[in-house]
């Protein structure tokens, strides 16, 4: 699914942890304030970054792979050309049920394969701006 309605990104968005990869320390990039703001607002943050041991106060893992706790959905701000590494991960885990690429990343051969593999799929779409607008 390309372009979820607002259902399917309000049934995402009831999910509580996020492994956020590409995660970044760097106050001011998206990578950064986004998963702050869902930190903020409730969730729990899994830092996927693999030049860093912490960010946001969570221990950081160096690939999806390596996250020891269980992920609902897993948020990219990674280029389009490694959205289909990292849904590979996802799909290989048990826990994962949904994938969501933020603002200016897709892939859309990597989405099928996600969602034929079960997993709801968000693309080119940013969480704390669908957040702000279906969950305050």
């Amino acid at each position: 699914m390309t372009d979820p309605d607002d259902e399917t990104l309000e049934r995402v968005l009831d999910y509580e942890t996020i492994a956020v990869v590409g995660c970044s320390g760097t106050p001011g990039k998206a990578a950064h304030d986004v998963p702050n703001y869902l930190q903020r607002h409730g969730y729990h943050i899994v830092p996927v970054n693999p030049t860093t041991d912490e960010v946001l106060g969570e221990r950081a893992y160096d690939t999806l792979a390596d996250v020891e706790e269980e992920v609902d959905v897993v948020d990219v701000f990674r280029p389009s050309g490694e959205v289909a590494g990292i849904v590979a991960e996802a799909i290989e885990r048990d826990d994962v049920k949904a994938v969501w690429t933020q603002l200016g990343i897709r892939d859309d051969d990597a989405a099928a394969r996600a969602t034929d593999a079960g997993l709801t799929v968000v693309q080119d779409r940013c969480m704390k701006v669908e957040h702000g607008r279906l969950k305050r």
